[in-house]
């Protein structure tokens, strides 16, 4: 299980964006997202670049 920190989530229909930005990944299960810490797990591989710009696209960003 991989977790990260995303920025900027602020409701339900943002934790869903990135949920469905991470699921659309090849190799990437279980996204899981915690709206009240800003985190989010994963089951699978995807190369870290990949996880960034889905994330990117989907509006938020990665916390440092």
């Amino acid at each position: 299980m991989t977790t990260i920190k995303v920025q900027g989530m602020k409701c339900q229909h943002c934790s869903g964006a990135v949920q469905k930005a991470l699921e659309k990944l090849e190799g990437i299960s279980g996204v899981k997202v915690d709206l009240d810490t800003g985190l989010v797990s994963f089951d699978g591989t995807a190369k870290e670049d990949l996880v960034k710009t889905a994330i990117e696209k989907a509006g938020f960003t990665l916390a440092a």
